[in-house]
């Protein structure tokens, strides 16, 4: 098969960090819902039967008396493995209708904080360009890969520059914390958009400095040559802030290895 047939799978050191131990943050419980911070590395769903740790499986170990007594287990927002941040947890069906009643209805608002390559000129942007599997229009060599694409579906996202720095590295110095809040929800729609602006999130494998990067990390792992030119072993992306009309709002600043990548 082509790769561009097939999803993309685990490298061999992917697979090791899915399967480590990962430390899962609780920030807040209710009755009907959690509200977790995930780490970076750890995959929300099981994509193939006992494949590696998710956070789907170790949240129903905690849960386990509520799911004996009828409660489940469905994640509201979904966030990429490599992504870290705030996760929405319903315990209930009930609950999970009423959460995905209000994200079809934009109720649940969705702030992000990304490391980007270069400074923005823009203090301020919003963005708004349609998305589309790559593959479905041209050839592909990776299936997931998103672009941007006219017959695509729309894709909103506002961004604005929390700060600019430096850091002397093998791929550059200029580096910027940006906020992005999208107001759709396609598929790796900030990394898509923030690349098409010039600005792609360090780390990205496969929106960042050559998506070659990314096949050769499927077949290698992480290497150092890798480590020159991506920074982070990790694209740089985190959930930092959840909030619910009506019901709460919370919030998680950056990861360790984010904070010292940007000198927090």
């Amino acid at each position: 098969m082509f790769r561009s047939e097939i999803k993309p799978v685990l490298s061999a050191s992917a697979k090791r960090l899915a399967n480590a131990p990962h430390h899962f943050t609780v920030v807040a419980e209710a009755a009907d819902y959690l509200v977790v911070d995930k780490p970076p590395f750890l995959l929300v769903h099981p994509t193939k039967p006992g494949q590696a740790r998710t956070l789907w499986g170790e949240l129903r170990a905690l849960l386990a008396y509520e799911l004996a007594n009828g409660g489940q287990v469905s994640l509201v927002n979904r966030l990429d493995r490599e992504t870290s941040g705030l996760v929405l947890v319903a315990k209930t069906a009930q609950a999970a209708r009423q959460f995905g009643i209000a994200m079809q209805g934009q109720r649940i608002a969705k702030e992000y904080l990304a490391i980007v390559w270069g400074w923005p000129v823009w203090e301020r942007q919003v963005v708004d360009l349609p998305l589309a599997r790559q593959g479905a229009h041209r050839a592909s060599a990776i299936y997931l890969k998103q672009a941007v694409h006219p017959k695509g579906a729309t894709a909103i996202t506002e961004f604005g520059v929390e700060h600019r720095f430096r850091r002397h590295t093998t791929a550059g110095e200029k580096f910027a914390l940006v906020r992005a809040i999208p107001r759709t929800g396609r598929t790796h729609q900030i990394r898509v958009h923030l690349a098409a602006v010039g600005h792609p999130i360090v780390g990205d494998k496969i929106y960042g400095p050559d998506e070659q990067l990314y096949l050769r990390f499927i077949e290698t792992g992480w290497t150092p040559e890798l480590q020159q030119q991506l920074l982070l072993a990790r694209h740089a992306l985190h959930s930092a802030k959840l909030a619910i009309d009506g019901i709460g709002e919370w919030t998680s600043g950056l990861p360790p290895d984010l904070a010292r990548f940007a000198g927090h």
